[in-house]
Order: C-alpha cells, then structure tokens, then sequence
C-alpha cells in the first residue's frame, strides 16, 4: 500500500505515543484527532483514517461518542519498515 502523507503522519505519530480518537455528536458529525502526550491535539484526515482502518494497519473500539484507535500487528510491521527505509 502506497501510504499519504496523512497516512504516514498519524501512523508515525501512533508509533510516538499519539492517541487516534474519533469524536462523534449527537448529530452524527465525526472528527479524528491525534492526541499527544502534551495535551495538544491535531485534527486528521477522516479519508486516511477510514483507509488505514480499511487496509487492516488501525483498528478502534468502537465506542460513543469518541473511538479509540491503535495499530494493527499489520501496521506495526508496516511502521517497521519505513523507520527502517528512514522514511520515519
């Protein structure tokens, strides 16, 4: 799988320690944003999200109002392999 720039970002910033959350409202809006270990948050790409999620590297658990996301042993090795390209 060719990875984005918005792929490659929030699954590097998952490697770091990041936290993926989807947070939904009542109306059925939903936005993703990267958690970091400061408190300061990103919002990402609900596109690159819902690929990565397709393509078995993240998975979440599901939960309302705010999902939490997390790397798939697929995307752990995919990870892997770009610090090891030094593409991370």
């Amino acid at each position: 799988m060719k990875l984005s720039p918005a792929q490659k970002k929030i699954l590097l910033a998952l490697v770091a320690g990041h936290t993926l959350k989807s947070h939904r409202d009542v109306d059925g809006g939903k936005v993703f944003q990267l958690h970091a270990l400061d408190g300061a948050t990103t919002t990402v790409e609900w596109e690159a999200v819902e690929q990565l999620q397709d393509a078995g590297l993240i998975d979440s658990n599901k939960k309302f109002p705010a999902a939490t996301y997390w790397l798939t042993e697929k995307g752990k090795m995919l990870v892997q392999g770009l610090k090891e390209a030094g593409m991370g």
